[in-house]
């Protein structure tokens, strides 16, 4: 019986997550097509069972605002799937030619070493406001480290020579190397030093 391989390329056997809080919610089930057409949609943590690969083509689709920025994201950045789609498939073989490894096992690894652990909210006390640091919920934290990928890769990219593709390469070596040209992992550590200073 042949193996089903995300985009008929890449195998997800033997790819294994080292962080128990986020395993169970970073799918890695092969699909040859990840595209479900929202058949989770409303049910509440359905998304988790969805591959990882599917999630980042959906948050490329829509990075949403940065910056408030609203004029260039909201309405205008909506896009296609097929064209997220082939993005994203091309920055993984850029990935894989680059690094020489599986590109998924590549990106798990960058979403694991980029998914923060801790974030700040603010709690209002006696009419003064105070930010707290809490833990940040496993779901929550592939959410962020997706959308902080699209968004540091659509920033590299926007009106600039360097084309999407190879900036959301970039972002996920980056991410899977530790070094803090990834949007993903410095946003980790400033959040991060934040709540460490709030406690």
């Amino acid at each position: 019986m042949t193996d089903v391989l995300i985009f008929n390329k890449w195998s997800t056997t033997g790819i294994k997550v080292d962080d128990p809080g986020i395993a169970q919610y970073l799918s890695l089930v092969p699909v040859i097509v990840p595209k479900t057409g929202a058949r989770y949609a409303g049910n509440k943590f359905h998304k988790s069972k969805i591959s990882i690969v599917e999630r980042l083509i959906n948050k490329v689709m829509v990075t949403g605002h940065r910056a408030k920025k609203h004029i260039i994201s909201s309405g205008h950045n909506t896009g296609k799937a097929h064209l997220a789609h082939d993005i994203v498939k091309r920055a993984l073989e850029t990935v894989e030619s680059r690094t020489k490894k599986n590109p998924i096992e590549v990106l798990a690894k960058a979403i694991e070493n980029a998914a923060p652990r801790e974030e700040i909210v603010t709690i209002e006390y006696g009419g003064a406001r105070y930010p707290k640091a809490v833990e940040c919920a496993p779901q929550r934290r592939i959410d962020m480290v997706l959308k902080l990928m699209a968004q540091g890769a659509r920033q590299k990219s926007f009106n600039k020579k360097k084309s999407i593709e190879s900036a959301l390469a970039e972002e996920i070596i980056s991410a899977f190397t530790l070094a803090q040209t990834s949007q993903a992992i410095s946003k980790k550590l400033e959040i991060e030093r934040q709540a460490d200073a709030s406690r």
